[in-house]
């Protein structure tokens, strides 16, 4: 009769523990899928227009990720570099120096940026005239890009 009692425990313990093992694998993976959901689900751009970005719109602006994710230093270089076309790089470098002053944080890319206007302006103006509305923003970034694009 003991041998008997072994058996069913055992049989008792079987099934139970499969279940226990079926959970063990599949409890974590529900949790993870659960939580990343979760984490698409959140606006994460602060703004409180409460639109949502779910997984799926993730995927379909992967071609717009490069252009939304972009450095504020080159977002201001593009702008400049436009408002270079309409304005006169006078009023463009002072566009300049007012970003820096109002984002401390673009102060390091300030010279690269005037260089950049430099360049451009001398595509647009002529080395001569470029030359003439160098001013000392950013230290003379603006008059070496000029410089270096003339040369």
């Amino acid at each position: 009769m003991k041998h008997s009692t072994n058996q069913q425990t055992r049989r008792g313990r079987g099934p139970a523990r499969r279940i226990g093992r079926t959970l063990a694998l599949v409890l974590p993976v529900v949790l993870v899928l659960s939580g990343t959901l979760a984490v698409t689900r959140v606006n994460w751009t602060g703004n409180p227009s409460g639109s949502v970005l779910t997984a799926s719109d993730a995927i379909d602006d992967a071609k717009g990720a490069a252009a939304v994710h972009r450095a504020p230093q080159d977002v201001l270089r593009d702008q400049l570099l436009a408002e270079l076309q309409e304005d006169d790089p006078g009023v463009v470098l002072t566009h300049l120096q007012q970003a820096v002053t109002e984002r401390p944080s673009l102060a390091g890319h300030c010279a690269s940026i005037a260089r950049a206007l430099g360049r451009a302006a001398v595509r647009v103006y002529g080395p001569s005239k470029a030359q003439s509305y160098a001013r000392p923003v950013c230290d003379t970034a603006f008059a070496s890009g000029v410089a270096a694009a003339h040369s």
